[in-house]
């Protein structure tokens, strides 16, 4: 199997991110805390825009939205979605659990994910079924692909959730609403219970060594690329109501397929 493009792409992006990343890395960076009270740093925003630019030489009609840049042709066909260094808190403490996360939506549906740890040493990617016009003629389509440091990604075949674990993050919406009981006797039904967080529970999931992931305050950037890596591994993945991920996405429920239907349910219970 072949990456696309746009695969390419989004890795060669996440390769000069992370270059840009070491270079700042532990460097004691002055933290400016926006209007949303979450920190951002020089290295948000040069990372970010070594990603725009490239990105911008090669697809210069595609859409782009950026944490920290902004966005642009919001509408056009192919939308580019990027968060330069998702967990800036981590960052800025000086412990490894952050990550660039760049993903593709063409035509509101998530193709391309490149979710990269480059101090943790984690680089997943993955493509869904697309097809792209060959520079040739005719019209080239790309499989289906899921990767973690060069080894194929799968999720687990774990179907009870007394067997399951559950890794849970970002929970201050659900523990305000009258779903927090039900989550209570669904972690207590399950066999573990982790919160391992940010990309690293996604990558976990997808590579078969947890089940499900819990979160309720995201946002598209934070989980747009680890979709697509879930959804190639053969995971499922959507909203806590059990809507599909979109631009307007603020919660998830992330699973390894043959759980989807239990978790959801006893969700709603």
């Amino acid at each position: 199997m072949s990456n696309s493009p746009f695969l390419a792409t989004a890795l060669d992006a996440a390769h000069a991110a992370a270059e840009v990343i070491r270079r700042y890395y532990q460097r004691n960076l002055e933290v400016v805390i926006k209007a949303d009270k979450s920190p951002v740093t020089a290295a948000d925003i040069e990372t970010e825009q070594v990603i725009r630019k490239l990105i911008g030489e090669r697809f210069p009609a595609h859409g782009f939205y950026g944490e920290e840049t902004g966005q642009s042709a919001l509408d056009a066909e192919y939308l580019w979605l990027v968060d330069p260094i998702d967990g800036t808190k981590a960052f800025v403490r000086e412990y490894p659990f952050f990550s660039t996360q760049i993903a593709l939506m063409h035509r509101g549906r998530l193709i391309v994910g490149v979710s990269n740890a480059p101090v943790y040493g984690e680089l997943a990617y993955a493509q869904l079924p697309h097809s792209i016009a060959a520079s040739e003629g005719g019209i080239r389509n790309y499989e289906r692909l899921a990767v973690l440091n060069d080894r194929p990604l799968h999720v687990s075949d774990i179907a009870s959730i007394d067997l399951a674990a559950i890794s849970a993050g970002n929970l201050k919406t659900l523990a305000k609403s009258p779903a927090w009981g039900a989550y209570g006797k669904l972690v207590a039904s399950a066999h573990r219970i982790r919160g391992y967080g940010d990309f690293l529970h996604y990558h976990l999931l997808a590579a078969g060594k947890i089940e499900v992931v819990i979160e309720s305050d995201v946002n598209i950037l934070d989980i747009a690329a680890l979709a697509v890596v879930v959804a190639a591994a053969g995971g499922r993945m959507t909203d806590l109501a059990g809507a599909e991920i979109d631009l307007k996405t603020t919660s998830v429920l992330a699973t390894n397929a043959l759980l989807y239907s239990q978790v959801l349910a006893a969700l709603r219970a």
